[in-house]
């Protein structure tokens, strides 16, 4: 699913989704102004975001902390659009290695298919 901003890049969600519930009403705002403001072009920094070189160059990890739970979207920042790898509520410190892998696998179908459209190889 692609969304379209009025002005900005759009988003490519290749999964997961920002809805209530799990988050509850304000994270789920915060969320949408946040992925609003990477759209635009801002660069987030800590504790807003924070790179993610183990997924890839220009990944990064939204952080979104609300009493319903910690969530953090996965996401890349690409020339034409906001790339979301991944949304999910995080239970303990480090980001599991599952997420990291299914991640970086999204990536690479992405980038072969976008390559394929492109006529590239």
């Amino acid at each position: 699913m692609v969304s379209k901003p009025e002005a900005g890049k759009p988003i490519v969600w290749l999964r997961g989704e920002v809805k209530t519930p799990p988050f509850s009403k304000e994270a789920r705002i915060e969320a949408g102004y946040l992925l609003r403001r990477v759209q635009c072009g801002e660069t987030l920094a800590f504790p807003h975001s924070r790179p993610m070189p183990a997924i890839g160059p220009r990944c990064h990890e939204l952080r979104i902390n609300d009493q319903a739970g910690t969530f953090r979207i996965m996401y890349r920042v690409d020339s034409d659009a906001i790339v979301v790898l991944e949304v999910f509520g995080k239970k303990m410190p480090q980001t599991p290695g599952t997420v990291i892998e299914a991640c970086k696998r999204r990536l690479r179908e992405y980038d072969r298919l976008s390559r394929a459209r492109r006529g590239e190889r």
